[in-house]
C-alpha cells in the first residue's frame, strides 16, 4: 500500500514538473512573439518608405526637403503613403507622367509612387549623396522588386540580380550590397545656391521578373531613404 502511494506522488510530481515547464515554455515562446509583434510595428508604423536628412549637420548646411513647391519650409523626415496590398504589375503599367503627375504621395494601383524636392537654402555650393536602405524584407519580396528614381527627368530603375543568372534584370541597375543594407547610393555634384532637385520614386513589385512566384505572397519590404551633405572644399 505505501508503494503505491509512493509511486502514485511520484507521478503527480512528475505531471505538476512537466505542467510547470509547458506553462513556462508557452509563457516564453508568447513573449518572444510579442516581442516579434512590436518591433515588427515599430518597423511599419512609419509606412514603407521614408525620406530622411540623415543628420542636422546636413540640415545646417542649407539641404532644405519638402514635397511640394507651395510649401518649401524644409523638414528633417518626409512620409510617403503606404499600400496595404501590394499585387504584382508590369512596368509597363506605370504611367507615362507620373513624374508629373502630383507633387508628396500619389499612389496607384500596386504601386508606391512619391515626389520631393531638394534645394539648397545655404550660401555655399555642396555636394550631397543619396541613398535608398532597405530597412526589413519579409519572404524575400525584395527579389521581384523594382525601384524607379526620376531624378530631373532623368530615370533610371533599379533591381536585384536575377537569382539564377546573376545577371541585370532587363532595363535595370542592379542593386549594391552593403552592410547597412543599403542598396542604392548616387552622389549629386555641384549643388550650388538656388538649385532644386526634383525627385519622383516609384515602388512596385514586377510580375515579369523570373524570381517573381508564389513564395512571395504575403512578403513585405520597408525601404528609406537618406540624404547626406559633402561640402566642396
Amino acid at each position: 500500500m505505501a508503494n503505491n502511494v509512493m509511486v502514485t506522488a511520484n507521478k503527480v510530481y512528475h505531471r505538476h514538473k512537466i505542467g510547470k515547464i509547458t506553462t513556462v515554455t508557452l509563457t516564453l515562446l508568447l513573449l518572444f512573439l510579442i516581442i516579434v509583434y512590436v518591433l515588427l510595428s515599430i518597423v511599419y508604423s512609419t509606412g514603407n518608405f521614408t525620406v530622411s536628412l540623415d543628420s542636422e549637420e546636413t540640415l545646417k548646411s542649407g539641404i532644405s526637403i519638402y514635397e511640394s513647391l507651395n510649401d518649401p519650409k524644409g523638414k528633417n523626415k518626409l512620409y510617403a503613403k503606404s499600400l496595404t496590398f501590394m499585387d504584382n504589375i508590369s512596368g509597363k503599367w506605370i504611367p507615362e507622367n507620373i513624374d508629373s503627375e502630383s507633387d508628396g504621395a500619389h499612389n496607384g494601383d500596386n504601386y508606391i509612387a512619391y515626389t520631393f524636392y531638394v534645394e539648397n537654402q545655404g550660401d555655399e555650393t555642396l555636394n550631397y549623396w543619396y541613398k535608398v536602405v532597405v530597412d526589413d524584407v519579409i519572404k524575400n519580396v525584395d527579389k521581384a522588386a523594382r525601384i524607379m528614381i526620376i531624378q530631373n527627368g532623368n530615370k533610371v530603375v533599379y533591381a536585384k540580380t536575377n537569382e539564377l543568372s546573376g545577371e541585370a534584370e532587363e532595363g535595370t541597375i542592379p542593386f549594391t550590397t552593403y552592410d547597412d543594407g543599403t542598396i542604392i547610393i548616387q552622389e549629386r555634384q555641384n549643388f550650388a545656391p538656388g538649385d532644386l532637385d526634383k525627385y519622383t520614386v516609384v515602388i512596385w513589385i514586377e510580375g515579369d521578373d523570373p524570381d517573381c512566384v508564389d513564395a512571395l505572397i504575403g512578403g513585405e519590404i520597408k525601404m528609406h531613404m537618406d540624404i547626406t551633405e559633402e561640402h566642396i572644399e
